[in-house]
């Protein structure tokens, strides 16, 4: 409901009204309605420049489509109240000026389909770099502030080449000041910040659970299954009803089952109960009932739950902490769902059936799992190269041999009797000659434009054969020679049409090696260079 009010309301109506200032009908104006699906197209940001001024950024709306599908959907929905409901509708009633084309959802659902998976290929390698960064800054975050709780307020401490100093007072949160730089630090939110990164990421990427379930997450949703057969007894974690209004459960791996030991270790009482403490659901809306969440932290002296917001920033400190980056030098930023979309990805190209996926997941379609699924170019080339290594295994075992000194040098004397004095034979290795050197008439004969002349001078001297064996009466010859003719004028209408073609094409130079070191090449193989490869 807030996307379409912001829709019709702010990108859709308050848009027309600055076109045409005064309008009070639906029905637009082809001039109008043209200006709005244009202004609809892009949207205007404010970015700031490194010298600090801000300046209006246009740039494409990646969901232009959907803005106009809304739009469209409102505009029939009017038309189809008025039919039965005339007296109140009707007034409202206007031709659509979005047409169906213009909505069109295939080719935008491909579109963003690429995206996601770009996007994801582009996080899932630095994902190591992301879990071990968090991992180092929490540990170091501890021992910064042990090491502050340990000195006597009023001295200075040093850690890891630096000094700090410990401001004398009782404070409830641990404070110290950088002599280098004079900037005060909190120490204890520091930790807490790096400890809940931590869980956050680790959480994510072992579960691949949406954002909202993971704020969700409370004590109750540790439980265990006994196993019927062995009597094991299996950890769970169980996922409360969110998009689809299912729960379901997930096996806590080792890893998983640290953290969440850890989580529950550090927001547990020293009674040993969780805190049970009320959540906004920013979704539904509504005052979810207190519940002992695992996601909540001393924030004002009460125990507060983290929000999505909280865990926005956090992510983006922990990227700006380990200064990854893309191909393209720019920052990448991390969004709760990107960890689902690698999760799947991950555990699909490792093995793990679709279907089972799907149910981890929570999906009702298997095509929205597969759609999370980003396939990357090793897929292809590994099933190409499983191809290949089935058809060989259907080929003599002896076309793959090592060849004999002897056999190199026939391969190798192949391409120096391919050299003629108007061209180049194209005939593979091991062929003979089908027009016994007749080379004029044959289709394989590649001739060089250098020649060109030395080809209008066999095109003369035949013209002139001819005419003598007319003369002469040697009409044997004179069949042989008009092949021959025909065969020589078609060869210098062929380099004509090439000089044709290259002067019609634009040069694009030769790539230096700068622009391309760097690419992987494949080296030729025993399929293209062996003496009894195909050519």
């Amino acid at each position: 409901m807030e996307k379409l009010s912001r829709t019709l309301a702010l990108n859709f109506w308050r848009e027309v009204e600055k076109i045409d200032p005064g309008i009070n009908s639906l029905r637009l104006d082809v001039d109008v309605a043209a200006a709005w699906k244009d202004r609809i197209r892009s949207k205007t940001s404010r970015v700031r420049t490194p010298d600090g001024s801000s300046i209006e950024v246009s740039s494409p709306r990646m969901g232009a489509r959907q803005e106009m599908l809304l739009v469209r959907a409102f505009y029939l929905d009017i038309a189809q109240w008025a039919a039965h409901d005339p007296s109140r509708w009707g007034p409202w009633a206007a031709p659509c000026p979005i047409s169906d084309s213009e909505v069109n959802m295939r080719k935008e659902s491909s579109h963003r389909k690429a995206r996601m998976h770009q996007r994801t290929r582009e996080r899932l390698p630095v994902l190591p770099t992301l879990v071990s960064s968090v991992a180092e800054y929490r540990k170091s975050s501890e021992r910064l502030l042990s090491a502050a709780q340990e000195a006597t307020p009023g001295t200075t401490f040093w850690f890891d080449g630096e000094e700090f100093l410990v401001p004398p007072g009782n404070r409830i949160d641990t404070r110290v000041v950088e002599l280098n730089t004079g900037f005060r630090r909190n120490l204890t939110h520091e930790e807490h910040c790096a400890f809940w990164t931590w869980a956050v990421v680790e959480i994510l990427r072992h579960t691949g659970i949406r954002n909202e379930e993971l704020l969700e997450l409370s004590h109750h949703s540790i439980t265990q299954y006994r196993l019927p057969t062995t009597g094991e007894l299996v950890p769970l974690l169980q996922i409360a009803p969110s998009k689809t209004d299912e729960e379901r459960m997930l096996l806590v791996t080792p890893e998983l089952a640290d953290v969440l030991s850890a989580v529950v270790s550090r927001v547990r009482r020293t009674s040993g109960a969780v805190p049970v403490i009320p959540c906004y659901d920013h979704l539904e809306k509504v005052w979810n009932s207190p519940m002992p969440l695992l996601l909540q932290r001393k924030f004002g002296g009460e125990n507060r739950p983290l929000t999505r917001q909280t865990i926005s920033n956090m992510l983006d400190a922990a990227l700006e902490r380990a200064g990854i980056v893309g191909v393209t030098g720019e920052p990448i930023k991390y969004r709760p769902h990107d960890f689902r979309r690698m999760f799947v990805t991950e555990a699909v190209m490792n093995g793990l059936p679709p279907h089972i996926a799907q149910v981890i997941c929570g999906h009702k379609n298997i095509n929205t799992t597969m759609g999370y699924k980003a396939i990357y170019p090793a897929e292809a080339i590994e099933a190409h190269r499983a191809f290949i290594a089935r058809r060989r295994a259907l080929r003599p075992s002896e076309e793959y041999r090592t060849p004999t000194p002897e056999e190199w040098d026939q391969f190798l004397g192949h391409f120096e009797k391919r050299k003629l004095s108007i061209g180049t034979c194209g005939r593979a290795f091991g062929t003979p000659c089908i027009h016994e050197h007749a080379c004029i008439r044959c289709s394989m004969l590649r001739p060089d434009p250098a020649q060109r002349q030395r080809l209008l001078d066999i095109r003369d001297n035949l013209i002139d054969r001819i005419a003598e064996a007319e003369r002469e009466g040697w009409l044997g010859e004179v069949e042989g020679l008009r092949v021959s003719l025909s065969a020589a004028k078609d060869k210098i209408a062929q380099l004509d049409q090439s000089a044709t073609n290259r002067s019609a094409n634009v040069d694009l130079g030769m790539p230096s090696f700068a622009q391309v070191a760097g690419r992987q090449s494949t080296t030729v193989g025993p399929d293209s260079a062996s003496p009894g490869a195909a050519q």
